[in-house]
């Protein structure tokens, strides 16, 4: 009997798993026809299994000759091939929408305030637009479509940037500071073009953090999916990286209608001299956003400047409020107000007041700008050595000196606690009260 006649099917096949991405990528089909099956060890089985049959004279079923195709694993739907690293060539640094020229080195390095809402909505328009991989090609928002041009897309750099300066716009943390929105960065020095690749965090997909969710650039196209820690291989050269730029959400940045939660008051040590953190830069946007753009002659930046002080100072002030209460530093009340967009906004052509003695009534006492981290001078010394003499010399391990630090504040905070204050009057910085008391 006449062995049985299929049609031949060459259907498109975009499967991801290793036998059949090396089976695309080493030339042309070897077998005409898939007998109803696409994976190249399918292939060869039923080949066999057909010529077994016509050679015993047996018509098996069509249903019965075809081998299925074994299902992904749930969390390695496309390991990358061979080495296990993606050949992800990139381009170099570039202005968007393509190099016109060369491209101009800024005098400094800009951090656009984003959120890491942002960062993901971003990432999951090129995953929805499935945009095709390219080292060279750039997308209509001019974002070069390659691993590194993907990441500066999601973080809405000013420019296309690669692995080798993507580290510029972050600060390194360990992995179990990750949040949606970082990166794992992996830049090859040795080999940069071929041997380089970045993805964006987009959240644990267990309780075990051995997998996460990661957004890349790789070809054929954007992707989203489960990966694991830190990648597919290369595990110890992944670096985890948190763009500089990033903010909480702040009120009015959801649409009109749903809920917005203001982003909770950060602390006082993120404010004053020396401070240099995200909370700053979201500080003196929503001081923009109330009037007090006239503070500044550039955008709001994270590093704390006089401008800062001003500004918040002008918006105590419009609250009505004097002394302690409108020093320029905000507290749990200026926050809220700012946060929540309630409160009165700063008059136009408002300017604070130049700055008032801060003995507040107190004899001695220089103001609470003197005692912030950064803050260098002697009312320090002259502090650690009185808190010395009350009895809470046992937090410092060397003599009181003139910087700020963390055994100064703990030493504050016992003293303020002796005196049975609680809360936020027990935060280990030292105010008009704290200062009569500790000199009385």
């Amino acid at each position: 009997m006449a062995a049985p006649v299929f049609e031949e099917v060459d259907p498109a096949s975009d499967c991801d798993c290793p036998g059949c991405v090396r089976w695309r990528r080493i030339g042309p089909r070897l077998l005409t026809g898939r007998f109803g099956g696409h994976h190249p060890a399918a292939r060869g089985v039923l080949a066999v299994a057909a010529v077994a049959s016509a050679a015993l004279g047996v018509a098996a079923p069509a249903a019965a000759l075809t081998a299925p195709h074994p299902p992904p694993a749930p969390h390695r739907p496309g390991v990358p091939p061979d080495d296990g690293e993606p050949g992800t060539p990139q381009g170099t640094k570039a202005p968007l929408h393509g190099p016109a020229g060369r491209p101009a080195k800024p005098a400094t390095v800009r951090f656009p305030a984003t959120t890491r809402a942002d960062i993901i909505k971003r990432a999951k328009v090129w995953v929805a637009a499935r945009v095709p991989y390219s080292a060279d090609a750039y997308w209509s928002d001019g974002y070069r479509q390659d691993c590194s041009g993907f990441v500066s897309m999601a973080w809405g750099l000013p420019g296309n940037e690669w692995t080798g300066t993507l580290g510029q716009f972050g600060d390194r943390i360990a992995k179990g500071d990750l949040r949606p929105g970082d990166i794992l960065l992996r830049h090859n020095p040795d080999d940069p073009r071929h041997g380089s690749h970045v993805v964006v965090f987009g959240g644990w997909t267990d309780h075990t953090h051995t997998s996460y969710t990661a957004y890349e650039q790789t070809p054929p196209r954007t992707r989203r999916q489960a990966t694991p820690y830190p990648y597919w291989s290369h595990a110890d050269t992944y670096v985890p990286y948190r763009y500089k730029g990033v903010i909480p959400a702040a009120a009015g940045a959801q649409p009109a209608g749903q809920r917005t939660d203001p982003a909770p008051f950060p602390g006082a040590g993120h404010f004053g001299p020396g401070a240099d953190n995200t909370y700053v830069t979201l500080l003196g946007q929503m001081l923009v956003a109330r009037g007090g753009g006239s503070y500044y002659r550039k955008g709001p930046g994270s590093r704390w400047g006089e401008a800062d002080r001003r500004a918040t100072q002008a918006f105590q002030l419009a609250q009505g409020w004097s002394g302690a209460s409108a020093d320029g530093l905000p507290g749990p009340r200026t926050w809220i107000l700012l946060a929540t967009g309630k409160g009165r906004d700063i008059a136009s052509g408002a300017a604070g007041p130049p700055r008032p003695p801060a003995s507040h009534g107190v004899p001695g006492y220089p103001g609470r700008n003197r005692f912030r981290p950064g803050a260098e001078n002697p009312y320090v010394t002259q502090l650690g050595k009185r808190l010395v003499q009350k009895g809470f010399g046992r937090f410092y391990d060397t003599r009181p000196g003139p910087r700020w630090s963390e055994a100064d504040r703990r030493a504050v905070e016992a003293f303020q606690r002796s005196q049975g204050w609680r809360g936020g009057a027990a935060d280990g910085y030292p105010g008009p009260e704290t200062w009569r008391r500790l000199f009385a």
